[in-house]
C-alpha cells in the first residue's frame, strides 16, 4: 500500500505542472470565449480578453466578478413565467389622420420618432390624453390627496421613497381613511427606498389596514443610494382614470412650504385619459411580483374615456428588458428628431458614449442643445464622475447649465418645442440599466412649450459652465473627478 501511495505521488509529481497548465487554459479559454459571445462592445471585448490572457486565471476571476453582467440575467430569473400586463387600447389608438395632424407627415422627423419608440417598447401612442404639469410637491401634493380623498373605487401607489415624515404620515393618513371607506388601495415601495426612514412607513400603513408591499427587500445598510435591481418608478392611478407619475418621491423635502431642512425642486404631473391606463399596467405587473397578487375585476380596470388632446405613450423600462437599451434607443432618436432645439433636465448625467455622440451630433449640426445639471449634487460621486465627462460635450457645442439650489430632481426632455418625455429615468446607466423606471412621451405642442419656458426659466436663473472651466481645474480635483467617472456604469 505504501508503495503504491508513494508511486502515485510520484505521478502526481510529475504530472501536476500539466495538469495545472490544462486547467488554467481550459479556464482562459472559457472565459474568453464568453466575452467574445457575450459582449456587445468590441473595445470592452478586447480589453477582457487581453487581461485574460495577459493576466492568466487572475484575469478571468476579475472578469468573473466585474466583466459578467449579472443584472439582467437576475431580473430575468426574478421576473422568469410573470405575464405582462396589456390593456386593449385599440380605440384608443391614434388614427393616420390624427398622426399628421398632431405630428406631421410620413418621413417627417416626429413621425419617425414615433414610430421608433413604438417598435421599441411595443406600446400604442394614445389619444385623447391631458396632462397638466405640476411644479414640485407644492402643486403635485395636494392634488395628489384630492385624488386619494375622491376615490371611487381603487388607489395604485408606488414610490421609491416614501418617508415616514410629516409628508408622508399625511399619505397613510388619507390612503388609510379610503380603506376605510370601502376603496381597494394598494402601496407598492421600494426595499431601499423604504428606509430612508426610520421606522418605515410600511408600518404605519399595515398598521392601518392599507396592503403595503416591498419591492425586492433587502439587507443592505440603511441608506445605501448604489444598490441594483431597485423599483424606481413613481406611479399613482386612481380608479382606472387620474395618473400621476414623474420624479417626485413622497417626502417632506419635496413640499417647499413645509420649508425641509433638505430641499428638492421636481417636476410631476397628472394625466387623465387612456394613456393612464398605461401606468396601471406597469403597477399590476410590479405588484403581482412584489405582492404575489394579481389585480383583478372592476376595480382595477382602466377607463378610456376620452379627457384632451394629448398624444402621450408610457415607456416602461428595466433590466428584465429584452433589449437593455431600450430608452438609449429611445434617446438617440429624439436627439435625432432634433431640428432646432434640445432642452434636457436631469439631476444625474453620466451617459454612455452612444448617448454622449447622439448630444454633440445633434449640436454640430446647428441644434441648439442644452442641458441643464444641479450646481451642488447630493450625491457628491456622481457630481464628481459628471464633471469629468463634461468636456465632451462642451468642446462640440453644447450648453451646460447649472441651477441654484434647491436642488433640482427634475427629470425632464423637450425637443423642438413640440415633444417632451418625462418620468422617473435619469441619464445614468443605473437608470437606464439597472433600476426599473418608467416614462411617458407625449407629441403635444402646447405642453412642449409650456416645459420649454419652464427649463428657459430654470436657465435664467442658472451659471454657465464653460470649457474652459473645466479645463482649469486643478490637478487633484481632475483626477478625483477622473477616478469617480471609472465607477460611472455602477453610480
Amino acid at each position: 500500500m505504501e508503495m503504491l501511495a508513494a508511486e502515485a505521488w510520484r505521478w502526481f509529481v510529475a504530472l501536476w505542472p500539466h495538469l495545472t497548465a490544462a486547467a488554467v487554459l481550459a479556464i482562459t479559454l472559457g472565459a474568453s470565449a464568453h466575452a467574445i459571445l457575450v459582449k456587445r462592445d468590441t473595445r470592452s471585448t478586447i480589453g477582457w480578453v487581453g487581461l485574460i490572457w495577459l493576466s492568466p486565471v487572475f484575469g478571468a476571476i476579475a472578469y468573473a466578478v466585474l466583466g459578467v453582467n449579472r443584472i439582467r440575467s437576475r431580473a430575468t430569473q426574478l421576473r422568469a413565467g410573470q405575464a405582462r400586463i396589456t390593456h386593449f387600447l385599440e380605440p384608443a389608438v391614434a388614427s393616420e389622420d390624427r398622426l399628421r395632424e398632431a405630428i406631421g407627415p410620413d418621413g417627417s422627423p416626429l413621425r419617425s420618432l414615433a414610430t421608433l419608440v413604438g417598435n421599441t417598447t411595443d406600446r400604442p401612442l394614445v389619444d385623447g390624453n391631458r396632462i397638466e404639469p405640476l411644479d414640485g410637491g407644492d402643486e403635485a401634493y395636494p392634488q395628489m390627496l384630492a385624488a386619494i380623498n375622491g376615490a371611487k373605487r381603487s388607489i395604485a401607489v408606488a414610490s421609491y421613497i416614501f418617508d415616514n415624515d410629516p409628508t408622508g404620515r399625511i399619505f397613510a393618513d388619507a390612503l388609510a381613511a379610503a380603506v376605510d371607506r370601502g376603496i381597494e388601495v394598494r402601496v407598492l415601495i421600494d426595499g431601499i427606498g423604504s428606509s430612508y426612514t426610520y421606522p418605515p412607513i410600511t408600518g404605519v400603513l399595515s398598521s392601518r389596514g392599507v396592503r403595503v408591499a416591498r419591492f425586492l427587500p433587502t439587507s443592505v445598510p440603511f441608506y445605501f443610494p448604489y444598490a441594483n435591481l431597485r423599483n424606481h418608478r413613481k406611479i399613482m392611478v386612481v380608479d382606472g382614470c387620474v395618473g400621476f407619475t414623474g420624479g417626485l418621491n413622497i417626502r417632506d423635502g419635496c413640499w417647499l412650504a413645509h420649508q425641509p431642512r433638505h430641499p428638492v425642486r421636481d417636476a410631476h404631473f397628472r394625466l387623465e385619459g387612456p394613456v393612464v391606463a398605461q401606468l396601471l399596467e406597469v403597477f399590476v405587473e410590479d405588484w403581482a411580483f412584489a405582492a404575489e397578487e394579481t389585480l383583478e375585476g372592476p376595480a382595477w380596470q382602466p377607463v378610456l374615456t376620452p379627457a384632451g388632446q394629448s398624444l402621450a405613450r408610457g415607456i416602461r423600462f428595466g433590466p428584465d428588458d429584452p433589449d437593455i437599451g431600450r430608452i438609449k434607443l429611445v434617446l438617440v432618436g429624439a436627439l435625432a428628431a432634433a431640428q432646432t432645439s434640445a432642452r434636457i433636465m436631469t439631476p444625474y448625467f453620466l451617459p454612455d458614449d452612444a448617448i454622449l455622440q447622439a448630444l454633440d451630433v445633434a449640436a454640430l449640426r446647428g441644434v441648439q442643445v442644452d442641458i441643464v445639471l444641479p450646481e451642488e449634487n447630493n450625491l457628491a460621486l456622481v457630481g464628481w464622475a459628471s464633471d469629468a465627462m463634461l468636456w465632451q460635450v462642451l468642446s462640440r457645442g453644447c450648453n451646460v447649465w447649472m441651477s441654484p439650489p434647491p436642488f433640482e430632481h427634475t427629470k425632464l426632455m423637450v425637443v423642438d418645442s413640440a415633444w417632451a418625455m418625462f418620468g422617473s429615468g435619469n441619464w445614468d446607466e443605473r437608470s437606464m440599466r439597472l433600476n426599473f423606471e418608467f416614462n411617458v412621451e407625449t407629441y403635444d405642442r402646447g405642453l412642449a412649450a409650456t416645459l420649454d419656458a419652464r427649463i428657459a426659466g430654470v436657465i435664467g436663473r442658472s451659471r454657465r459652465r464653460t470649457l474652459a472651466e473645466m479645463d482649469a481645474r486643478s490637478i487633484p480635483v481632475r483626477l478625483r473627478d477622473g477616478i469617480a467617472r471609472l465607477f460611472s456604469p455602477y453610480l
